[in-house]
């Protein structure tokens, strides 16, 4: 019997465990081991039977790949360096996230492949996989089947992300306020870990019988709670956008016909009321979208993932060209995680 196959699971963030969780799962199900290597918040969140492991161990553990959401990953552990994202594109060019770390990129989708395989030609020093993004893969299995009826009460999902300069929740508050005390619609409100804590606040004060302000680590969790998005640049709207339900957003860096986007708060009360009348054309933009983006309902991004890494070992573990130097960030790895000791590859 061979001896099992050992791969590294790395977080820089909390995010993390959702993303990579079901990676976790997959390579158990093979009968390999995972473990977890994190230089940033969500170490404390690990159960019990997850093991984390210090820099010396995971060196001598030697994995036979890293696993990671995040846009880098320690070039001195061992192992094939596997990026997966930490979610969909929100308005910034995908092409940012190649920073010569990875030996493989797994796509999302299509329109990702495409880009990541453009530059992979180019640049000749990381293959790419359209595996499909792995966090989703409980979503999937547990949205299959026809879109529900809007409930009635309609439910609203509002989320915002952190960036001062895309954040709509300073600029929709008053509009929120009002329209969560008539009971006309319920309300959940959650926002990125990072938003300002004053804003934070202000949200979590209106809390009443209409309105409720969610603390869940994993979004997709309250996806199936509700009937529409509000939303503005974040990638989670993506992740939404795939169970077939609209999102009205608010001076969206990307919109398009999947979208309903507005510029003025005078006009989120009537795009809420559009997006809950389904119009066909609007749903037809976001089915199209979606099999753009995340083509996949099966669930099984992971496993895709697990073959991804195999076949790339089975060429021979490298590509055409070494990736770069990039010495100022490997030295700013370094430095956080404090290690100065050799590389590995």
């Amino acid at each position: 019997m061979s001896k099992p196959e050992h791969y590294l699971l790395y977080g820089s963030e909390r995010y993390a465990l959702a993303i990579l969780r079901p990676i976790q799962d997959a390579i158990r199900a093979r009968g390999d081991e995972a473990a977890w290597f994190f230089d940033g918040p969500g170490a404390e969140d690990l159960v019990e039977g997850e093991r984390l492991l210090t820099v010396q161990e995971v060196r001598a553990w030697k994995p036979r790949a890293v696993i990671t959401s995040s846009n880098a990953v320690p070039h001195f552990f061992p192992g094939v360096k596997v990026e997966t994202f930490h979610g969909f594109d929100a308005g910034k060019p995908r092409h940012i996230y190649v920073r010569g770390f990875f030996d493989l990129y797994c796509t999302t989708g299509p329109r990702d492949t495409a880009q990541f395989k453009a530059i992979a030609d180019r640049v000749g020093h990381f293959a790419v996989v359209e595996t499909g993004f792995p966090k989703l893969d409980p979503f999937m299995r547990e949205i299959s089947g026809p879109l529900p009826a809007v409930r009635q009460p309609p439910v609203i999902l509002y989320h915002s992300t952190f960036s001062p300069s895309w954040s709509a929740a300073e600029t929709l508050y008053e509009e929120v306020k009002r329209l969560s005390r008539d009971g006309r619609w319920r309300w959940i409100v959650t926002f990125h870990p990072k938003m300002n804590p004053e804003t934070t606040a202000k949200y979590k004060a209106l809390q009443n019988e209409y309105l409720t302000f969610a603390e869940n680590d994993n979004i997709l969790e309250l996806f199936p709670q509700v009937d529409m998005m509000c939303s503005d640049t974040s990638s989670a709207l993506n992740e939404f956008l795939l169970t077939g339900k609209p999102v009205v957003t608010f001076k969206n860096r990307r919109p398009g016909p999947q979208l309903i986007d507005i510029d003025e708060a005078s006009q989120f009360e009537p795009a809420i009321e559009r997006a809950l009348s389904r119009p066909p054309e609007l749903m037809q933009a976001i089915r199209e979208y979606g099999d753009a983006i995340h083509p996949y309902r099966d669930g099984h991004s992971a496993e895709r993932i697990l073959k991804a890494i195999d076949g790339f070992i089975a060429a021979g573990g490298r590509n055409r060209r070494r990736k770069p130097w990039n010495l100022w960030r490997k030295l700013k790895i370094r430095r956080r995680i404090g290690y100065w000791g050799p590389a590995g590859y």
